[in-house]
Formats: structure tokens, C-alpha cells, sequence
């Protein structure tokens, strides 16, 4: 083996809440787990200005301030946590191999996959400007909804997800506009009649976003146009959700593991574990229902169990650990 390959018991790729809850619970398994934070250090929830839902933070807190939390706490136990990203693997063989910006190799006795799935925008300019303020655009419903209460929003989409969103806002808000396509739904009949039948929600169909308008801080409406006419209106609003789906970071692993048609890696039903022996994933790589920041964590826990628990019977001088479970 040549002097530039690392070797490494544990290598976790991605740095939201299932990568540092998998480096948290495998640092202290002894596993000296080795993570790398990846091209969005801290993933999706460094782009949320609050996070209330996520359990022991009875006040709130922000995204980036709760990631870097978690990134002390697995560092305190001596994770290795390195700036830089996968560009490659290859799990064709008893040796798991990736290399890192092109250039460094390792070899991995065990590898947790936490790249997590980058929800869609439309990619206007004016879309990303109160994305990345946190002024008012939104990609979970869930999450940020309890914020704009008693307000009037926008959500943009016609599948299921699209419609449970608009269903999930209307409790919480005054108004809710829905921005379909299509002269119909993409959603099943269910989903498209429970819409249809909320009377705070207001369905425009054939109709697409021109311009996310703003103060120059937060939103105050959308412009949007009728694709059939060409007519453009003004609605008023505080929040534009974009409800268009998710794309999983996962092409890298495309010639090895198993990922359904979306691109989700497809794990043993109950476990992280994947097709590949020794290669385990958690987070929203794998989760395309609920893509919480506690369900992430969650899984990045299980992942680090099963890890350990692959080690254990692979080597027999590797012992598990029973501080893991305190």
C-alpha cells in the first residue's frame, strides 16, 4: 500500500445532524471516525434562520449556530472533522475506497454516508437574494411554517408533497396561493381534492412565478403569470415556499449501491445498512418522506451502531462498546 493511502476505521461523508450524531456516537465507540464536511459544511440547516422543532432547545436556534454545537460535541470526542468532499468511491471490492477532492485516496473499513438530498428551487435571482437573507423563502413547510402564522403565503408545486405542504399551511395561515403549472395536479386524487376542498387555499392553475418581490429584506408578495395568456398579476404575501421536490446527493454512489428511482439510496428496511457490506447511510440520502433534522439525527445514530456492530463481528479484537448506549 502506498505512503499516500490513509487508511481509516470509520469515514463519514456529509456534516448536517446525521453525519455529526454518526460521528458522535462513533467516536465514542472508539471507531476514530473521520469526517468530512463536504462542498455545504453543515448541510440544509445552515441555510434555516430558526430551528424550534428540534428537541433541548426550548428558546430555538439558528441553523448554523446548532451545527456548529454538534460539530463541538463530536469533536470533543475526538472526531477528525476535515474541510473537503468526496469525488469518488469505489466499493467493488473488500477494501472501500474514496478519494477526496480528486486527489487523496483512503481506504475505509467502514463508511457512513450522510450527503443528504438538496431541495429544488426555480432559480430566480430574486428567489435565492431571500433564500440566502432568510427573508422569506422556504423549501419545508414544516419547518418554517409555524412562522408565518395568521400571515398569507405562496406555496409553488402540484405533487403530493406540494399539496401536504399547502395542507400543512393552511392550518397555521390566513391565506395560502398555490402556483401550479399545469392546467392539473400532479398529486394523486386524494391529495388534489384536500387542496381543492380547504377554503383558505386558492389554486392557481397555469400560472408560474415571475419575481419573488421584496423590501430589500424579507418578501412582501409574488408576481406570477398566467403561462397560457401571458397576463402577470401581483400577490401579496410574507412567505414563498417552494414545494418541487428533492435531489439526493448521491451520484457518486450510483455504480455501487442501490437507489431507487429518484436517487434515494435504498437501505435494509429497519437498519442504515446498505447492498454493499460495510457501507451504511443515514439522513436524507435515504429518507425522502420526512427529512427532519431529528429523524437525520436519528438515523445517524443507527448508522453508527450498525457500523460498530459490523466491526465487532468482523474483527474480533474490535469490542463493542457499552458507553455507545449511554
Amino acid at each position: 500500500m502506498s505512503d499516500t493511502i490513509e487508511k481509516v476505521k470509520c469515514l463519514i461523508i456529509g456534516s448536517g445532524p446525521a453525519g455529526y450524531t454518526a460521528a458522535i456516537y462513533a467516536a465514542r465507540a472508539n471507531m476514530k471516525p473521520v469526517l468530512y464536511q463536504g462542498t455545504q459544511p453543515g448541510g440544509q440547516l445552515t441555510t434555516t434562520n430558526e430551528v424550534e422543532n428540534f428537541p433541548g432547545y426550548p428558546d430555538g436556534i439558528t441553523g448554523p449556530e446548532m451545527m456548529m454545537e454538534l460539530q463541538k460535541q463530536a469533536e470533543r470526542f475526538e472526531t477528525d472533522v476535515r474541510h473537503g468532499w468526496i469525488t469518488k468511491v469505489d466499493f467493488s471490492g473488500d477494501v472501500h475506497k474514496v478519494w477526496v477532492n480528486d486527489e487523496k485516496e483512503i481506504h475505509c473499513d467502514t463508511v457512513i454516508i450522510s450527503t443528504g438530498a438538496s431541495a429544488k428551487y426555480l432559480g430566480l435571482d430574486s428567489e435565492q437574494k431571500y433564500l440566502k437573507l432568510g427573508g422569506g423563502v422556504s423549501a419545508c413547510a414544516v419547518c418554517d411554517g409555524f412562522f408565518y402564522r395568521n400571515q398569507e403565503v405562496v406555496i409553488v408545486g402540484a405533487g403530493d408533497s406540494a399539496c401536504e405542504e399547502a395542507h400543512y399551511l393552511s392550518k397555521l395561515c390566513k391565506k395560502v396561493t398555490m402556483l401550479v403549472r399545469r392546467d392539473e395536479f400532479r398529486a394523486s386524487k386524494i391529495m388534489a381534492a384536500r387542496v381543492q376542498n380547504t377554503e383558505n387555499i386558492e389554486i392557481l392553475f397555469n400560472t408560474e412565478t415571475d419575481e419573488v418581490l421584496g423590501d430589500g429584506q424579507v418578501v412582501t408578495g409574488v408576481r406570477v403569470f398566467n403561462n397560457q395568456t401571458q397576463e402577470k398579476h401581483e400577490i401579496p404575501a410574507t412567505g414563498f415556499f417552494v414545494a418541487i421536490g428533492h435531489k439526493p446527493n448521491t451520484d457518486i454512489f450510483k455504480d455501487f449501491l442501490d437507489l431507487d428511482e429518484t436517487g434515494y439510496i435504498i437501505n435494509v428496511p429497519g437498519t442504515s445498512k446498505t447492498n454493499i457490506e460495510g457501507v451504511f447511510v443515514s439522513g436524507d440520502a435515504a429518507d425522502h418522506v420526512y427529512r427532519q433534522a431529528v429523524t437525520a439525527a436519528g438515523t445517524g445514530c443507527m448508522a453508527a451502531l450498525d457500523a460498530e456492530r459490523y466491526l465487532a463481528a468482523k474483527d474480533s479484537s474490535f469490542e463493542v462498546s457499552t458507553s455507545t448506549y449511554n
